[in-house]
């Protein structure tokens, strides 16, 4: 089932991107509100290769500060996810919940590195990487999160990186319910669950603007 979902989609997308059909471009506005950071996926769906350098394939089209281009991604699929698993931390948060629940887990990952030692200017380049990488993965269908909190050298020796690593996104298709609340600034910002679904506080636009 999961399969043909993910084959079906990432088919799609690639017929629209390929082709003047009249199907509009998916809004970003809708992309980035689907782009919500999932800490359970459903294994069936199973993410290759393939897929993975799909939404690599972003960064040689986006901004680079001063066009360093130094990031390099290293993709991990089902085979080697275990490998994963063991180094990193998800919903720490959350600690009662001991999150990801067993059977959930995501089995896809991109390591991000650097082949400089990073700058402020490697950390932009993060951070415009992550996002797009992320809602490319939400128009084929998928999701994920960005990870942190990982045993840097252990990976580094683990998947033999010359690189440094600086985050982890994982991706899958996203097996949560998520939903954003709006709140006043001065209100507490950490998310928390609640009847099943995953709530992510974030700050009224009004009071973001100066």
């Amino acid at each position: 089932m999961a399969d043909n979902y993910l084959e079906n989609k990432y088919e799609n997308l690639i017929k629209n991107k390929t082709s003047m059909g009249t199907k509009k471009a998916t809004a970003v506005s809708s992309l980035m509100l689907k782009n919500r950071s999932y800490r359970g996926y459903d294994q069936r769906c199973v993410v290759t290769l393939e897929h993975l350098k799909h939404i690599v394939s972003v960064n040689d089209k986006i901004p680079s500060a001063r066009n360093q281009q130094v990031l390099r991604f290293k993709l991990i699929d089902s085979d080697n996810a275990d490998k994963v698993l063991n180094l990193i931390k998800l919903g720490s948060a959350l600690p009662d919940l001991h999150l990801p629940i067993k059977g959930t887990e995501p089995r896809a990952f991109i390591i991000i590195c650097s082949i400089i030692d990073a700058d402020k200017w490697t950390y932009t380049d993060l951070g415009i990487s992550c996002q797009s990488m992320l809602l490319q993965a939400v128009e084929m269908g998928l999701n994920g999160i960005c990870i942190g909190a990982f045993n840097k050298e252990k990976i580094k020796d683990e998947f033999n990186l010359e690189a440094e690593p600086l985050l982890i996104l994982a991706i899958g298709k996203g097996a949560e319910k998520i939903r954003i609340k709006s709140i006043e600034a001065d209100k507490d910002h950490k998310y928390y669950r609640e009847n099943g679904e995953h709530i992510v506080p974030k700050v009224k636009i009004n009071e973001l603007i100066l």
